[in-house]
């Protein structure tokens, strides 16, 4: 019996694949503080589940493979309300985020087909290439630079007859950096230039922190023929099991060669899209009040890594994420240890191994990426674990060179 190349080709999830250890743990009896997933506590607005419990019909049929005129609608109204100009005729509504970006690599890969990614990136990128036989090409970033991009000479240079888009995330999951409008436009000159496609996931539209103003590259006008946006309901309304999300692009020729793959999973949940659509109602003093609360986990997460010694991070300016240098010789290693070697007062925390979120060999080794998705009060206990672990750890770097 045989396996095809497109699955052994696939890694496993790194943010997901530690999960018996943490099973393991909570059955010995401790409590687990998840900081590994982006799994928000926020409630989700009320308008999901009224849309819901509202909708009443004898049969719940298939959705059209597009998506429901309703939402498609609702979707466009608050696209607008960005000053970003989608139309319910330009988008397609898919199962999370997630579907959206494979159909993307799907459409647009063949394989060898390249794909140049700021890095570090959200580890399932790599996922959704490998299962085309693409292949991600890392664009590099430095920590101390806060994850900004390089020149354009240096993203060219990496351009090559394989190459079919450059990806992003932004605000970035995993890196909290939000891109400039000059890094932006650097961006779409550089895909006009050599007549690429621009793929922007900008589910974390809505939090960023210390005034800083977001912009999107929906905003580039000249750039909406090549410019695949990817979106969710997921982290913005604190959604993530209702799994709608959507793909967006002004470019009949893309949309129609990607409708093939929604007519071939034939529709997403006809009931999910009536509660999504319902979110869209949410009133904007919900996303407001959801900002302010994940700038004050921000804050709190990140003093508390600046005073633990040898931990090295640049403060996220978005998103919910960080990813964290720790002074010890594998992150990985680390956070199993620490799940099965480690508790204080019989709890313990978990973050997801760096390396998963690079593509480069050997980087994001001594990394870990944290989420600030917890209230504070148990950012300040899993915090404090992290520091006492640290200490503790045998492969702390310290102690290997004494």
């Amino acid at each position: 019996m045989q396996f095809s190349e497109r699955i052994r080709a696939m890694q496993s999830s790194p943010i997901r694949r530690l999960l018996p250890f943490s099973d393991e743990a909570k059955k010995a009896g401790k409590k687990v503080y998840h900081l590994n997933i982006g799994q928000p506590d926020i409630k989700t607005p009320d308008e999901y589940f009224q849309a819901v419990r509202n909708f009443r019909v004898d049969t719940i049929e298939y959705a059209t493979s597009q998506g429901s005129n309703d939402l498609r609608d609702a979707i466009s109204d608050y696209y607008k309300s960005w000053d970003i100009p989608y139309e319910r005729d330009d988008m397609y509504i898919t199962n999370g985020g997630s579907e959206a970006l494979w159909f993307i690599v799907m459409t647009i890969c063949d394989v060898g087909d390249e794909l140049l990614v700021p890095e570090p990136f959200y580890a399932n990128y790599n996922a959704f290439a490998q299962a085309s036989l693409a292949k991600l090409v890392p664009i590099p970033t430095k920590a101390e630079e806060g994850f900004h991009l390089p020149p354009a000479d240096v993203i060219e240079k990496l351009i090559t007859p394989r190459t079919r888009a450059i990806w992003i995330s932004n605000p970035g999951n995993p890196t909290g950096a939000v891109y400039t409008a000059a890094e932006l436009e650097m961006l779409a000159g550089i895909a006009r230039k050599h007549d690429i496609y621009l793929i922007s996931d900008e589910v974390y539209r809505e939090f960023t922190y210390d005034g800083q103003k977001f912009t999107s590259l929906g905003h580039m006008k000249d750039v909406l023929d090549r410019l695949i946006m990817v979106d969710s309901v997921s982290k913005r309304f604190s959604a993530c099991g209702a799994r709608i999300g959507c793909l967006i692009i002004k470019n009949r020729e893309f949309l129609a060669q990607t409708l093939k793959l929604c007519q071939g999973r034939l529709c997403v949940s006809t009931l999910e899209q009536v509660g999504a659509t319902g979110l869209y109602r949410t009133a904007k003093s919900y996303l407001e009040e959801v900002n302010r609360e994940y700038k004050s986990r921000r804050d709190t997460l990140y003093r508390a890594l600046q005073e633990m010694k040898g931990v090295v991070c640049e403060e996220p300016k978005g998103a919910f994420y960080v990813m964290v240098k720790m002074p010890v010789d594998d992150a990985e290693k680390f956070i199993v240890w620490m799940l099965q070697n480690y508790d204080l007062n019989g709890e313990t925390m978990m973050g997801a191994p760096g390396n998963g979120f690079y593509a480069t060999p050997g980087q994001g080794k001594s990394e870990m990426r944290l989420a600030y998705v917890l209230k504070n009060e148990d950012l300040v206990r899993a915090t404090n674990i992290l520091k006492g672990a640290l200490e503790a750890y045998p492969g702390r770097l310290e102690a290997i060179r004494a």
